[in-house]
Protein backbone atom coordinates (compact mmCIF):
# COMPACT_ATOMS: atom_id res chain seq x y z
CA UNK A 1 0.00 0.00 0.00
CA UNK A 2 1.67 3.32 -1.01
CA UNK A 3 2.57 5.82 2.14
CA UNK A 4 -0.45 8.31 1.54
CA UNK A 5 -3.28 5.11 1.35
CA UNK A 6 -1.34 4.29 4.54
CA UNK A 7 -1.78 7.28 6.20
CA UNK A 8 -5.73 8.00 5.10
CA UNK A 9 -6.66 4.53 6.47
CA UNK A 10 -4.56 5.07 9.51
CA UNK A 11 -6.96 8.22 10.49
CA UNK A 12 -9.96 6.20 8.71
CA UNK A 13 -10.39 2.94 9.93
CA UNK A 14 -10.08 4.46 14.04
CA UNK A 15 -13.03 6.91 12.67
CA UNK A 16 -15.08 3.92 11.01
CA UNK A 17 -15.08 2.42 13.74
CA UNK A 18 -16.27 5.42 15.77
CA UNK A 19 -18.59 6.32 13.50
CA UNK A 20 -20.14 3.09 12.75
CA UNK A 21 -20.85 2.87 16.96
CA UNK A 22 -23.46 5.81 16.26
CA UNK A 23 -25.74 4.45 13.92
CA UNK A 24 -25.33 1.30 15.83
CA UNK A 25 -26.69 3.02 18.20
CA UNK A 26 -29.67 4.07 16.45
CA UNK A 27 -29.87 0.73 15.31
CA UNK A 28 -30.78 -0.46 18.99
CA UNK A 29 -32.70 2.16 20.50
CA UNK A 30 -35.01 2.16 16.49
CA UNK A 31 -34.83 -1.95 17.81
CA UNK A 32 -35.74 -1.33 21.28
CA UNK A 33 -38.97 1.23 20.40
CA UNK A 34 -39.73 -0.97 17.57
CA UNK A 35 -39.86 -4.29 20.76
CA UNK A 36 -41.40 -2.29 22.70
CA UNK A 37 -45.24 -1.03 23.77
CA UNK A 38 -48.04 -2.67 21.74
CA UNK A 39 -48.02 0.25 18.89
CA UNK A 40 -45.29 -0.31 17.06
CA UNK A 41 -45.13 2.90 14.92
CA UNK A 42 -46.34 5.00 16.93
CA UNK A 43 -43.39 4.32 19.81
CA UNK A 44 -40.97 4.38 16.67
CA UNK A 45 -42.41 7.95 15.65
CA UNK A 46 -42.10 9.13 18.73
CA UNK A 47 -38.61 8.17 19.26
CA UNK A 48 -38.00 9.24 15.60
CA UNK A 49 -39.28 12.91 16.30
CA UNK A 50 -37.59 13.06 19.85
CA UNK A 51 -34.27 12.14 17.84
CA UNK A 52 -34.64 14.45 14.88
CA UNK A 53 -35.26 17.25 17.90
CA UNK A 54 -31.45 16.71 19.24
CA UNK A 55 -29.98 16.37 15.86
CA UNK A 56 -31.65 20.00 15.18
CA UNK A 57 -29.64 20.92 18.41
CA UNK A 58 -26.46 18.41 17.93
CA UNK A 59 -25.61 19.34 14.49
CA UNK A 60 -26.20 22.89 14.87
CA UNK A 61 -23.68 22.69 17.59
CA UNK A 62 -21.48 20.35 15.47
CA UNK A 63 -19.69 23.71 14.10
CA UNK A 64 -17.15 23.50 17.27
CA UNK A 65 -16.19 20.03 15.45
CA UNK A 66 -15.69 21.33 12.69
CA UNK A 67 -14.13 24.28 12.98
CA UNK A 68 -11.59 23.11 15.93
CA UNK A 69 -10.39 20.85 13.64
CA UNK A 70 -9.60 22.26 10.45
CA UNK A 71 -7.62 25.10 12.48
CA UNK A 72 -5.99 22.83 14.48
CA UNK A 73 -5.23 20.63 11.54
CA UNK A 74 -3.18 23.58 10.45
CA UNK A 75 -1.28 24.66 13.61
CA UNK A 76 -0.28 20.82 13.32
CA UNK A 77 1.08 20.79 9.84
CA UNK A 78 2.85 24.43 10.93
CA UNK A 79 4.28 22.65 13.78
CA UNK A 80 2.65 25.70 15.88
CA UNK A 81 2.18 24.14 19.40
CA UNK A 82 1.38 26.61 21.31
CA UNK A 83 -1.68 28.03 18.41
CA UNK A 84 -2.54 24.02 18.94
CA UNK A 85 -2.99 24.23 22.63
CA UNK A 86 -5.54 27.93 21.95
CA UNK A 87 -7.19 26.10 19.48
CA UNK A 88 -7.97 23.17 22.06
CA UNK A 89 -9.20 26.25 25.30
CA UNK A 90 -11.01 28.21 22.49
CA UNK A 91 -13.15 25.07 21.89
CA UNK A 92 -13.72 24.48 25.07
CA UNK A 93 -14.76 27.36 26.40
CA UNK A 94 -17.17 28.02 23.27
CA UNK A 95 -18.46 24.62 24.26
CA UNK A 96 -19.21 24.99 28.24
CA UNK A 97 -20.64 28.14 27.68
CA UNK A 98 -23.17 26.81 24.67
CA UNK A 99 -24.08 23.82 27.30
CA UNK A 100 -25.05 25.96 29.84
CA UNK A 101 -27.03 28.05 28.03
CA UNK A 102 -28.95 25.31 26.37
CA UNK A 103 -29.51 23.28 29.03
CA UNK A 104 -30.69 26.59 30.69
CA UNK A 105 -33.45 27.64 27.94
CA UNK A 106 -34.42 24.23 27.44
CA UNK A 107 -38.29 24.35 28.13
CA UNK A 108 -38.86 27.60 25.15
CA UNK A 109 -36.64 25.25 22.91
CA UNK A 110 -38.51 21.94 23.63
CA UNK A 111 -41.85 23.54 23.98
CA UNK A 112 -41.32 25.18 20.03
CA UNK A 113 -39.38 22.09 19.04
CA UNK A 114 -42.39 19.47 20.20
CA UNK A 115 -44.79 22.32 18.35
CA UNK A 116 -43.44 22.42 15.52
CA UNK A 117 -42.92 18.39 15.34
CA UNK A 118 -46.11 17.47 16.15
CA UNK A 119 -44.33 15.57 19.30
CA UNK A 120 -46.92 13.76 21.60
CA UNK A 121 -46.78 12.94 25.12
CA UNK A 122 -43.61 10.36 24.70
CA UNK A 123 -41.47 12.25 22.41
CA UNK A 124 -42.03 14.71 25.04
CA UNK A 125 -40.85 12.98 27.88
CA UNK A 126 -37.87 11.76 25.81
CA UNK A 127 -36.90 15.76 25.18
CA UNK A 128 -36.75 16.42 28.92
CA UNK A 129 -34.33 13.61 30.12
CA UNK A 130 -32.07 13.62 27.25
CA UNK A 131 -31.62 17.70 27.73
CA UNK A 132 -29.44 16.77 30.34
CA UNK A 133 -27.09 14.96 28.11
CA UNK A 134 -26.44 18.09 25.29
CA UNK A 135 -23.53 20.31 27.44
CA UNK A 136 -21.53 17.07 27.47
CA UNK A 137 -22.22 16.19 23.93
CA UNK A 138 -21.09 19.87 23.47
CA UNK A 139 -17.72 19.08 24.86
CA UNK A 140 -17.22 15.77 23.10
CA UNK A 141 -17.28 17.94 19.81
CA UNK A 142 -14.82 20.20 20.98
CA UNK A 143 -12.45 16.93 22.25
CA UNK A 144 -12.64 15.18 19.19
CA UNK A 145 -12.33 18.35 16.78
CA UNK A 146 -9.12 18.73 18.61
CA UNK A 147 -7.94 15.43 18.48
CA UNK A 148 -8.81 15.09 14.85
CA UNK A 149 -7.05 18.50 14.06
CA UNK A 150 -4.27 16.87 15.55
CA UNK A 151 -4.54 13.60 13.02
CA UNK A 152 -5.24 11.52 16.10
CA UNK A 153 -8.06 9.36 15.26
CA UNK A 154 -7.41 6.16 18.27
CA UNK A 155 -8.59 8.60 21.15
CA UNK A 156 -11.92 9.70 19.71
CA UNK A 157 -12.52 6.03 18.87
CA UNK A 158 -11.53 4.83 22.30
CA UNK A 159 -14.27 7.46 23.34
CA UNK A 160 -16.59 6.33 20.74
CA UNK A 161 -16.94 2.83 21.82
CA UNK A 162 -17.13 3.38 25.33
CA UNK A 163 -19.94 6.04 24.93
CA UNK A 164 -22.19 3.77 22.72
CA UNK A 165 -21.28 0.59 24.61
CA UNK A 166 -22.37 2.23 27.85
CA UNK A 167 -25.39 3.92 25.97
CA UNK A 168 -26.32 0.97 24.49
CA UNK A 169 -26.25 -1.33 27.73
CA UNK A 170 -28.30 1.74 30.18
CA UNK A 171 -30.62 1.58 27.11
CA UNK A 172 -31.45 -1.93 27.68
CA UNK A 173 -31.67 -1.66 31.20
CA UNK A 174 -33.69 1.21 31.24
CA UNK A 175 -35.97 0.44 28.71
CA UNK A 176 -36.71 -3.05 29.72
CA UNK A 177 -35.52 -3.13 33.11
CA UNK A 178 -37.05 -0.47 34.30
CA UNK A 179 -39.97 -0.59 31.85
CA UNK A 180 -39.03 2.99 31.13
CA UNK A 181 -39.36 2.69 27.52
CA UNK A 182 -37.59 5.35 24.91
CA UNK A 183 -37.28 7.75 27.96
CA UNK A 184 -34.58 4.63 29.35
CA UNK A 185 -33.44 5.15 26.04
CA UNK A 186 -32.73 9.05 26.84
CA UNK A 187 -31.39 8.73 30.30
CA UNK A 188 -28.78 6.31 28.85
CA UNK A 189 -27.57 9.02 26.83
CA UNK A 190 -27.08 11.28 29.87
CA UNK A 191 -25.12 8.74 31.51
CA UNK A 192 -22.58 8.18 28.35
CA UNK A 193 -22.43 11.44 27.46
CA UNK A 194 -20.83 12.66 30.80
CA UNK A 195 -18.99 9.33 30.87
CA UNK A 196 -17.35 10.31 27.69
CA UNK A 197 -16.14 14.24 28.64
CA UNK A 198 -14.54 12.53 31.36
CA UNK A 199 -12.52 9.66 29.56
CA UNK A 200 -11.41 12.37 26.42
CA UNK A 201 -9.87 14.56 29.46
CA UNK A 202 -7.95 11.55 30.90
CA UNK A 203 -6.63 10.27 27.43
CA UNK A 204 -5.53 14.14 26.59
CA UNK A 205 -3.96 14.80 29.71
CA UNK A 206 -1.86 11.35 29.54
CA UNK A 207 -1.23 11.73 25.28
CA UNK A 208 -0.44 15.85 25.33
CA UNK A 209 0.61 16.87 28.35
CA UNK A 210 4.31 17.19 27.72
CA UNK A 211 3.24 18.80 24.16
CA UNK A 212 0.79 21.09 25.77
CA UNK A 213 2.13 24.67 26.09
CA UNK A 214 1.55 26.98 29.24
CA UNK A 215 -0.32 29.99 28.10
CA UNK A 216 -2.66 32.37 29.35
CA UNK A 217 -6.40 31.68 28.87
CA UNK A 218 -6.86 35.58 27.82
CA UNK A 219 -4.17 34.87 25.22
CA UNK A 220 -6.13 31.56 23.82
CA UNK A 221 -9.27 34.22 23.76
CA UNK A 222 -7.50 37.48 22.26
CA UNK A 223 -9.68 38.96 19.69
CA UNK A 224 -8.09 38.56 16.55
CA UNK A 225 -7.86 34.86 16.56
CA UNK A 226 -11.08 34.01 17.57
CA UNK A 227 -12.57 36.43 15.85
CA UNK A 228 -11.56 33.84 12.83
CA UNK A 229 -12.53 30.89 15.16
CA UNK A 230 -16.28 32.79 15.19
CA UNK A 231 -15.99 33.86 11.50
CA UNK A 232 -15.10 30.27 10.37
CA UNK A 233 -17.63 28.80 12.80
CA UNK A 234 -20.38 31.27 11.80
CA UNK A 235 -20.35 29.99 8.03
CA UNK A 236 -20.00 26.40 9.27
CA UNK A 237 -23.10 27.07 11.82
CA UNK A 238 -25.46 28.57 8.74
CA UNK A 239 -23.98 25.48 6.53
CA UNK A 240 -25.22 23.50 9.53
CA UNK A 241 -28.46 24.85 9.95
CA UNK A 242 -29.40 23.96 6.46
CA UNK A 243 -28.39 20.67 7.00
CA UNK A 244 -30.22 20.18 10.05
CA UNK A 245 -33.26 22.03 8.27
CA UNK A 246 -33.55 19.52 5.84
CA UNK A 247 -33.23 16.78 7.90
CA UNK A 248 -35.97 17.80 10.11
CA UNK A 249 -38.13 18.74 7.59
CA UNK A 250 -37.54 15.30 6.28
CA UNK A 251 -38.70 13.74 9.51
CA UNK A 252 -41.63 16.33 9.29
CA UNK A 253 -43.08 15.76 6.23
CA UNK A 254 -43.08 12.22 6.49
CA UNK A 255 -44.75 13.03 10.06
CA UNK A 256 -47.51 14.87 7.82
CA UNK A 257 -48.37 12.27 4.88
CA UNK A 258 -51.51 10.51 5.10
CA UNK A 259 -50.26 7.08 5.25
CA UNK A 260 -49.03 7.43 8.89
CA UNK A 261 -46.86 4.11 8.28
CA UNK A 262 -44.61 6.33 6.03
CA UNK A 263 -43.07 8.44 9.19
CA UNK A 264 -41.86 5.02 10.32
CA UNK A 265 -41.11 3.90 6.86
CA UNK A 266 -38.72 6.68 6.03
CA UNK A 267 -37.19 6.43 9.43
CA UNK A 268 -36.23 2.58 8.63
CA UNK A 269 -34.83 3.46 5.59
CA UNK A 270 -33.41 6.85 6.47
CA UNK A 271 -31.26 3.59 9.13
CA UNK A 272 -29.44 2.41 5.98
CA UNK A 273 -28.25 5.92 4.75
CA UNK A 274 -26.99 6.68 7.66
CA UNK A 275 -25.16 3.60 8.32
CA UNK A 276 -23.42 4.46 4.73
CA UNK A 277 -22.65 7.82 5.91
CA UNK A 278 -20.93 7.13 8.76
CA UNK A 279 -18.85 4.85 7.25
CA UNK A 280 -18.08 6.81 4.21
CA UNK A 281 -17.35 9.79 7.26
CA UNK A 282 -14.33 8.33 8.45
CA UNK A 283 -12.63 8.86 4.83
CA UNK A 284 -14.19 12.37 5.33
CA UNK A 285 -12.54 13.14 8.67
CA UNK A 286 -9.30 11.47 6.80
CA UNK A 287 -9.65 14.06 4.23
CA UNK A 288 -10.58 16.91 7.03
CA UNK A 289 -7.22 16.35 9.12
CA UNK A 290 -4.56 15.41 6.21
CA UNK A 291 -6.06 18.59 4.05
CA UNK A 292 -5.50 20.65 7.18
CA UNK A 293 -1.87 19.18 7.83
CA UNK A 294 -0.59 20.20 4.01
CA UNK A 295 -2.06 23.56 3.96
CA UNK A 296 -0.18 23.91 7.07
CA UNK A 297 2.68 22.69 5.97
CA UNK A 298 2.65 24.13 2.57
CA UNK A 299 2.80 20.87 0.68
CA UNK A 300 0.38 21.37 -2.38
CA UNK A 301 1.06 18.00 -4.14
CA UNK A 302 1.11 15.89 -0.92
CA UNK A 303 -2.40 17.59 -1.10
CA UNK A 304 -3.43 16.73 -4.52
CA UNK A 305 -1.85 13.17 -3.89
CA UNK A 306 -4.33 13.16 -0.73
CA UNK A 307 -7.19 14.16 -2.34
CA UNK A 308 -7.40 11.92 -5.23
CA UNK A 309 -7.42 9.13 -2.91
CA UNK A 310 -9.49 10.14 -0.18
CA UNK A 311 -11.94 10.22 -3.48
CA UNK A 312 -11.46 7.19 -4.70
CA UNK A 313 -11.68 5.04 -0.87
CA UNK A 314 -14.86 6.80 -0.62
CA UNK A 315 -16.30 5.37 -3.75
CA UNK A 316 -15.43 2.05 -3.24
CA UNK A 317 -16.82 2.09 0.07
CA UNK A 318 -20.02 3.29 -1.91
CA UNK A 319 -20.44 0.39 -4.07
CA UNK A 320 -19.74 -1.78 -1.42
CA UNK A 321 -22.84 -0.46 0.11
CA UNK A 322 -24.86 -0.26 -2.80
CA UNK A 323 -23.93 -4.10 -3.46
CA UNK A 324 -25.19 -5.17 0.13
CA UNK A 325 -28.18 -3.30 0.07
CA UNK A 326 -29.38 -4.71 -2.93
CA UNK A 327 -28.90 -8.12 -1.89
CA UNK A 328 -30.09 -8.15 1.93
CA UNK A 329 -32.13 -4.42 2.54
CA UNK A 330 -35.42 -6.55 3.59
CA UNK A 331 -32.98 -8.74 6.10
CA UNK A 332 -31.28 -5.34 7.79
CA UNK A 333 -35.35 -4.02 7.99
CA UNK A 334 -36.23 -7.11 9.91
CA UNK A 335 -34.04 -5.76 12.86
CA UNK A 336 -35.89 -3.12 13.43
CA UNK A 337 -39.15 -4.39 14.10
CA UNK A 338 -40.52 -7.18 16.06
CA UNK A 339 -41.88 -9.73 12.44
CA UNK A 340 -45.11 -10.79 15.32
CA UNK A 341 -46.57 -7.16 15.33
CA UNK A 342 -49.90 -6.98 13.40
CA UNK A 343 -47.72 -3.90 11.09
CA UNK A 344 -44.43 -5.52 10.67
CA UNK A 345 -45.06 -7.16 7.95
CA UNK A 346 -47.07 -4.32 6.38
CA UNK A 347 -44.17 -1.51 7.05
CA UNK A 348 -41.42 -3.89 5.43
CA UNK A 349 -43.71 -4.60 2.40
CA UNK A 350 -44.27 -0.61 2.02
CA UNK A 351 -40.66 0.43 2.19
CA UNK A 352 -40.07 -1.94 -0.43
CA UNK A 353 -41.58 0.61 -2.33
CA UNK A 354 -39.08 3.27 -1.72
CA UNK A 355 -35.83 1.15 -1.00
CA UNK A 356 -34.87 2.03 -4.37
CA UNK A 357 -33.84 5.52 -2.93
CA UNK A 358 -31.58 4.09 -0.27
CA UNK A 359 -29.96 2.04 -2.60
CA UNK A 360 -29.02 4.58 -5.11
CA UNK A 361 -28.10 7.93 -2.36
CA UNK A 362 -24.30 5.80 -1.47
CA UNK A 363 -23.53 6.89 -5.47
CA UNK A 364 -24.82 10.04 -5.47
CA UNK A 365 -23.06 11.13 -2.01
CA UNK A 366 -19.68 9.55 -1.90
CA UNK A 367 -17.67 12.75 -3.49
CA UNK A 368 -20.03 15.48 -1.20
CA UNK A 369 -19.19 13.54 1.90
CA UNK A 370 -15.56 13.91 1.30
CA UNK A 371 -15.53 16.97 -0.11
CA UNK A 372 -17.09 18.18 3.16
CA UNK A 373 -14.59 16.83 4.81
CA UNK A 374 -11.75 18.74 2.41
CA UNK A 375 -13.26 22.20 3.03
CA UNK A 376 -13.42 21.67 6.39
CA UNK A 377 -9.37 21.13 6.88
CA UNK A 378 -9.03 23.83 3.91
CA UNK A 379 -11.12 25.83 6.32
CA UNK A 380 -12.87 26.79 3.27
CA UNK A 381 -16.26 27.56 5.39
CA UNK A 382 -17.26 30.21 3.36
CA UNK A 383 -17.78 27.55 0.19
CA UNK A 384 -19.50 25.59 2.18
CA UNK A 385 -22.06 27.92 3.04
CA UNK A 386 -23.20 28.96 0.00
CA UNK A 387 -22.82 25.57 -1.39
CA UNK A 388 -25.19 24.13 1.23
CA UNK A 389 -27.59 27.20 0.35
CA UNK A 390 -28.07 26.69 -2.80
CA UNK A 391 -28.36 22.57 -2.29
CA UNK A 392 -31.04 23.17 0.25
CA UNK A 393 -33.39 25.36 -2.15
CA UNK A 394 -32.70 22.72 -4.78
CA UNK A 395 -34.41 20.56 -2.09
CA UNK A 396 -37.40 22.04 -1.19
CA UNK A 397 -38.10 23.15 -4.91
CA UNK A 398 -37.86 19.70 -5.93
CA UNK A 399 -39.97 18.18 -2.70
CA UNK A 400 -42.83 21.56 -3.15
CA UNK A 401 -43.01 20.57 -6.97
CA UNK A 402 -43.01 17.19 -7.18
CA UNK A 403 -44.65 16.17 -3.77
CA UNK A 404 -48.43 16.64 -5.24
CA UNK A 405 -47.94 14.29 -7.96
CA UNK A 406 -45.27 11.32 -6.41
CA UNK A 407 -45.77 12.07 -2.85
CA UNK A 408 -43.43 10.35 -0.80
CA UNK A 409 -41.03 9.72 -3.83
CA UNK A 410 -40.74 13.25 -4.10
CA UNK A 411 -39.01 13.46 -0.93
CA UNK A 412 -36.73 10.98 -1.59
CA UNK A 413 -35.69 12.48 -4.90
CA UNK A 414 -35.43 16.18 -3.54
CA UNK A 415 -32.90 14.86 -0.89
CA UNK A 416 -30.72 12.80 -3.58
CA UNK A 417 -30.63 15.82 -5.58
CA UNK A 418 -29.59 17.62 -2.26
CA UNK A 419 -26.74 15.55 -1.58
CA UNK A 420 -25.17 15.30 -5.18
CA UNK A 421 -25.44 19.27 -5.41
CA UNK A 422 -24.12 20.09 -2.18
CA UNK A 423 -21.01 18.50 -3.72
CA UNK A 424 -21.32 19.73 -6.99
CA UNK A 425 -21.28 23.40 -6.54
CA UNK A 426 -18.55 22.75 -3.92
CA UNK A 427 -16.16 21.77 -6.80
CA UNK A 428 -17.47 24.36 -8.89
CA UNK A 429 -16.39 26.93 -6.35
CA UNK A 430 -13.27 26.44 -5.70
CA UNK A 431 -12.52 26.21 -9.71
CA UNK A 432 -12.52 22.35 -9.67
CA UNK A 433 -10.41 22.75 -6.15
CA UNK A 434 -7.91 24.66 -7.73
CA UNK A 435 -8.35 27.09 -4.53
CA UNK A 436 -6.84 24.72 -2.57
CA UNK A 437 -3.88 23.90 -4.08
CA UNK A 438 -3.07 27.88 -4.33
CA UNK A 439 -3.49 28.26 -0.47
CA UNK A 440 -1.17 25.37 -0.06
CA UNK A 441 1.26 26.66 -1.38
CA UNK A 442 1.62 30.40 -0.21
Amino acid sequence: MKSMDREIVRLALPNIVSNITVPLMGIVSTAIAGHWGADTAATIGALAIGVSIFNFIYWNCSFVRMGTSGLTAQAYGADDWAECTRMFLRAMVVAAVMGVLLAALQWPIGELALWAMKGDEMTRDYFYARIWAVPAGILLFGFNGWFTGMQNAVIPMITALVVNAIHILCSLFFAFGLDLGIVGIAYASVIAQYTGVLLSAVLLYTRYRHRLVRIRLSEALSWEPLRTFFRINRDILLRTLCIVCVYTFFTGASARMEDRNLLAVNTLLMELFTLFSYMNDGFAYAAEALTGRFIGARDPERLRRCIRRCIGWSVAIALLFVGGYLVGWRQLLTIFVDRTNGNAAELIELAGRYVVWVVSIPIFCAVPFVLDGIMIGATESRVMRNSMFLATVAFFAIYFGGYPFCGNDALWAAFLCYMLLRGLFQYVMTGQLRTLYEKSGR
